[in-house]
């Protein structure tokens, strides 16, 4: 053997050897924060325990004061009585059994970051999309401080259907468009002024690709720019086309400036329709449209029973709001689609 070939082959056996080295690390990582998630769940739970039994107010404090010291001085740094209150909530929030699914996929740390919201189907929510988008903490962090799920369409629908969908999701796999669209959107990355025209917002747009791709969602592949339809020899032209790879759908965007008008329903409508019947290959569903405008029109949007055409629509902020008026306008916003949902249903 020539000493080329010697070297040849001494570097394949280098690469495959540091491959498994590195799988091997990565497995290990794997097991040791699941069983470093279970624990933690476990000395909380054994702490709930032993603090239910006591009537006591004042007894809680003292058990984890005291556990704190005692851990600390046997099994040095790690066991403050912090880590110990994070420990005694989880086992207070999240079931075992979901721990225990989700512990060789999430981190301790998107564990805390979850079971301090105040809600069980939004915690279920962040949980399942983690898992399923595969988010690193800081992200997850992000997306919980701008209210992705008060944002997200699910949110609006009643508990049920919210609980039922989630099964789906941890269940099949099933992301259905309710967990995919919001409203409204933050295109703040994009640095229009205050007068801009619908071609500066998507020039903008394109030239942010990137960034927008990750406000509107993973799973988003971007198609087309001003996409050409020929429909009784005329010219029509949909501002951005995209593709959803979970959703298996063409997904039509069109923007808009100002608010909301009943008449762009027709025109997404034609678009779909065009989509449907010559772009949609085999196995694809049906495509989605979704109309972003600066403002929403809510009663317009109800009268037109958009969901039952595919469409959706969303406003879309240059600016990021307070955080205090962001949770107004959405708490508004979920109040009166579930009124909505109720009086259809009383019908």
């Amino acid at each position: 053997m020539s000493l080329p070939e010697i070297k040849h082959n001494s570097e394949n056996l280098f690469s495959e050897i540091s491959n498994l080295i590195e799988e091997s690390r990565k497995d290990v990582a794997v097991t040791v924060n699941a069983a470093l998630t279970m624990l933690y769940w476990k000395v909380g739970k054994l702490i709930n325990d032993e603090i239910l039994q006591n009537q006591r107010a004042d007894y809680g404090k003292q058990v984890v004061y005291s556990l704190s010291k005692k851990l600390t001085e046997q099994f040095g740094g790690g066991w403050s009585e912090q880590h110990l209150r994070h420990c005694l909530r989880s086992a207070e929030i999240i079931p075992q059994n979901i721990v225990s699914a989700v512990s060789r996929e999430l981190s301790w740390t998107h564990i805390k970051l979850v079971m301090y919201l105040d809600d069980e189907l939004k915690r279920q929510f962040y949980i399942e999309m983690c898992r399923m988008e595969k988010w690193s903490t800081r992200v997850l962090s992000d997306k919980i401080n701008s209210m992705l799920y008060e944002r997200t369409a699910i949110s609006k629908k009643p508990q049920d259907t919210i609980s039922k969908e989630l099964k789906e999701l941890h269940d099949q796999g099933n992301l259905s468009p309710e967990m995919v669209f919001r409203d409204p959107y933050f295109l703040n990355f994009l640095g229009l002024k205050d007068s801009y025209s619908e071609k500066d917002l998507e020039k903008a747009i394109l030239n942010e690709l990137e960034k927008f791709i990750l406000e509107i969602g993973q799973g988003f592949t971007f198609v087309e720019r001003q996409k050409r339809m020929v429909i009784d020899n005329e010219d029509y032209h949909l501002d951005l086309l995209f593709y959803h790879r979970k959703l298996k759908r063409l997904v039509a965007i069109d923007l808009k400036l100002g608010k909301f008008k009943a008449s762009y329903k027709g025109q997404m409508e034609l678009y779909l329709r065009y989509l449907e019947k010559f772009e949609t290959e085999e196995g694809e569903k049906s495509p989605l449209g979704l109309i972003l405008c600066s403002e929403n029109s809510p009663e317009q949007i109800e009268l037109l029973k958009l969901e039952e055409s595919g469409i959706k629509v969303a406003e879309y902020m240059t600016e990021l709001p307070s955080k205090k008026l962001l949770e107004k306008k959405l708490h508004t916003a979920i109040e009166m689609a579930k009124k909505q949902i109720e009086s259809r249903s009383n019908e």
